[in-house]
């Protein structure tokens, strides 16, 4: 059975960088909106974009501990269809946030993933731990330390690039990926030579 592994690309700035990871075949784009991040955009910067996409694709809104009323309002306002959570939010927060979750955890240590009993009724994204950024850091955790039980429940994130496609279809089989670092020229500057190439192996492993 193929395993049909989803893609996001997350930290997009640009209308056409958005374009051509919806014509290549992306699941989902991700939009930054905490300051403190180099891939930060404006609301009404994503609202353009998310404007000239695809119905069915899914736009997704990154936010580091924001308040629930700013979460809820600017989804609405801009076409949002998931949110993202990135910093210390509860499962409380994530009952009160009327799109679908997604909860990241930075992983150091094998221990780290016990936080992921503290979820529920959202998807999980694992992303490696930096002291410096809260995400975005090209850096992997050991993906070994991913319990099998739990692999096909996770989105995976940190570092990932194409040569770690056959690694990730074979062994990890996730629910999705997320990619940023890993198809950039500079932050929030996507390689579209990259992106392409990824695709092309993405699109063989999954068999079509």
């Amino acid at each position: 059975m193929v395993c049909k592994v989803r893609v996001k690309i997350c930290g997009i700035t640009r209308i056409e960088d958005a374009i051509l990871c919806a014509e290549l075949g992306a699941d989902a784009i991700g939009f930054i909106f905490y300051k403190k991040s180099k891939r930060f955009i404006e609301y009404d910067s994503a609202k353009s974009i998310i404007d000239a996409l695809p119905f069915f694709i899914h736009k997704v809104g990154v936010f580091v501990d924001e308040s629930i009323n700013t979460i809820n309002h600017t989804s609405k306002l801009i076409g949002l269809t998931a949110v993202q959570l990135h910093g210390n939010e509860t499962q409380s927060d994530i009952e009160k946030i009327n799109l679908p979750v997604i909860k990241a955890l930075r992983i150091s240590d094998e221990s780290d993933l016990n936080q992921i009993n503290n979820y529920k009724n959202c998807k999980i994204l694992l992303d490696a731990f930096s002291n410096n950024e809260l995400g975005g850091t090209g850096k992997k955790f050991n993906w070994n330390f991913i319990p099998e039980k739990i692999k096909k429940r996770v989105i995976l994130s940190g570092g990932i690039k194409v040569n770690d496609l056959e690694f990730i279809f074979s062994q990890i089989k996730p629910e999705g990926i997320d990619l940023s670092s890993g198809v950039e020229v500079s932050p929030g500057i996507k390689d579209h030579k990259i992106l392409t190439e990824f695709f092309i192996e993405y699109r063989k492993l999954r068999g079509y």
